[in-house]
């Protein structure tokens, strides 16, 4: 089982992944600006999760799980950066700018995951995933009907995402290269024009015809 961070934990989207995960027996601190609002979900979650500053969660896992709005991406990665030593750092990250958030606007760089990549520099292991899911239905006990693509260059680090999205009763697919992933934050807007267009109450996308998983090095 792996030790993991959930950064900036307490809305819907951290909340689903970390309750999820601990079912699932993972070792999960949520993290937060304020330690003890990270606390005070902890408690109120159980299932033996910690809570911490955004700092002190970020230190010393296995796994760091960065789930901010777009707007806070920047100052959280770089608070982090320093903390995170060998740690696969997975950014949820994805670039809606209110109030035109059904329509795609993808930053200068060419993706909320080149701009993370910018933040933390090269050295830290970075992978992206968990941006076509409703978090508040990712936060309750029903089934998401929803396939969590998984990006990096990373093959390794992909894998092991891969496995922890499977881990929390999702289907984690590998979506390859980390360039790949302003598909999936396109993506995003689409859905919620879905959404709000066909009255649906969290909108997710399904691959289909798929066989054989990819071989895990």
């Amino acid at each position: 089982m792996a030790s993991i961070a959930v950064i900036g934990g307490t809305g819907h989207l951290g909340k689903g992944i970390a309750r999820r995960l601990a079912k699932a027996g993972h070792e999960v601190t949520i993290g937060s600006r304020a330690a003890e609002k990270g606390e005070a979900i902890a408690a109120e979650m159980g299932l033996g999760t910690k809570g911490a500053s955004n700092d002190d969660a970020a230190q010393g896992k296995d796994v760091v799980i960065v789930t901010v709005p777009y707007e806070n991406q920047e100052a959280t990665l770089k608070q982090i950066k320093d903390k995170v030593g060998s740690a696969i750092v997975v950014d949820t990250t994805v670039p809606l700018v209110p109030p035109k958030v059904m329509r795609v606007q993808l930053p200068a760089a060419g993706s909320a995951a080149a701009e993370a990549r910018e933040h933390l520099g090269p050295d830290i292991r970075f992978v992206t995933a968990f941006h076509n899911v409703a978090a508040h239905i990712l936060d309750t006990d029903a089934k998401v009907d929803c396939d969590v693509l998984v990006f990096s260059d990373d093959i390794e680090a992909r894998n092991t995402v891969v496995g922890l999205v499977n881990d929390m009763e999702l289907r984690g697919l590998s979506g390859g290269a980390l360039v790949n992933s302003a598909a999936a934050e396109a993506i995003t807007s689409l859905l919620i024009y879905m959404n709000k267009t066909y009255k649906a109450d969290g909108a997710g996308i399904r691959f289909t015809g798929l066989t054989t998983a990819p071989a895990i090095p």
